[in-house]
């Protein structure tokens, strides 16, 4: 299966060293040409553009932005597809984007598989993401090659937007424990417990995340902040739950406010922060 990906950014550059780093060859596209040179110079094939990408390849794995940026895209390289290709949508995009795309797709024989990806850049430079997939069972099964490369667990959440769906889930939920779990330890500190001794008796019991128990002890208690993950991506991705139950027409009311929080820190935390960085930001009554 000759491999190609387009979105080279942290995340994308993070897949295409991990491809490379086990013998696969992956030829790659960025609109912008000092990323695209950084994973030439880790060893993968440099295209001069993303058309090239998809007629040269049966695999076309994307790592973009947002929906918007994922219909640019394929718009541009729709056309240049082989027959009985797939393309692989590893963004945080839209169910309702994902789902024309499959549907077009499949009337010139090609699959496009929701595969969104959790983990970060250590994760996708590792190969222990986890991705969680919606679209066709067969073309999901020719994927496992590649899949088994690429991360460290899969999920299978059903048809063609379901992956979507779940992933926008699965950050509205990261995005309200960021701000829960920074609630916590300003209680316990306000009553003379360290956050580190908090943090410990929470994840002994029901209350612990993936925040409390990744999320604090990496980049926040330590000061990083350095994730690779921003302010502005899961601003964007607060937005696309908020969305979703809009036109889904389910009512959030725990979610909206702290959907609140991730807006009005913006004049505080720049979208260019480390997302974790919501943490340090006290909402105002």
């Amino acid at each position: 299966m000759k491999i190609g990906l387009i979105g080279c950014g942290n995340m994308g550059g993070g897949m295409a060293a991990q491809l490379v780093g086990q013998g696969q060859g992956v030829l790659c596209f960025d609109p912008n040409p000092e990323t695209l040179a950084k994973v030439v110079a880790n060893g993968a094939s440099g295209a001069s553009g993303a058309q090239e990408v998809a007629a040269g390849c049966d695999l076309v794995i994307l790592s973009l932005p947002k929906a918007d940026v994922v219909r640019a895209v394929m718009a541009d390289i729709a056309p240049a597809l082989r027959p009985g290709s797939i393309v692989l949508d590893t963004s945080t995009s839209e169910p309702d984007t994902t789902k024309a795309l499959a549907d077009r797709l499949a009337a010139q024989d090609v699959a496009f598989i929701d595969g969104p990806v959790s983990g970060g850049p250590i994760a996708a430079r590792g190969g222990t993401m986890t991705m969680l997939l919606g679209g066709d069972p067969d073309a999901i099964a020719r994927l496992r090659p590649v899949l088994d490369i690429l991360t460290a667990k899969t999920v299978i959440v059903g048809p063609s937007g379901a992956g979507h769906a779940a992933k926008i889930a699965n950050n509205m939920l990261c995005a309200a424990n960021l701000v829960l779990v920074a609630e916590a330890v300003r209680l316990g500190q306000a009553v003379g417990v360290s956050a580190a001794d908090l943090l410990e008796g929470v994840n002994a019991g029901s209350g612990r995340s993936g925040v409390s128990e990744v999320n604090y002890p990496r980049w926040i208690l330590s000061g990083a902040f350095d994730s690779g993950f921003t302010m502005g991506l899961m601003r964007k991705d607060v937005r696309l739950a908020l969305d979703l139950a809009a036109q889904s027409g389910v009512s959030m009311p725990a979610f909206d406010a702290v959907a609140r929080q991730w807006a009005d820190s913006a004049g505080a935390i720049p979208d260019s922060a480390d997302f974790n960085a919501i943490t340090t930001y006290e909402a105002r009554s």
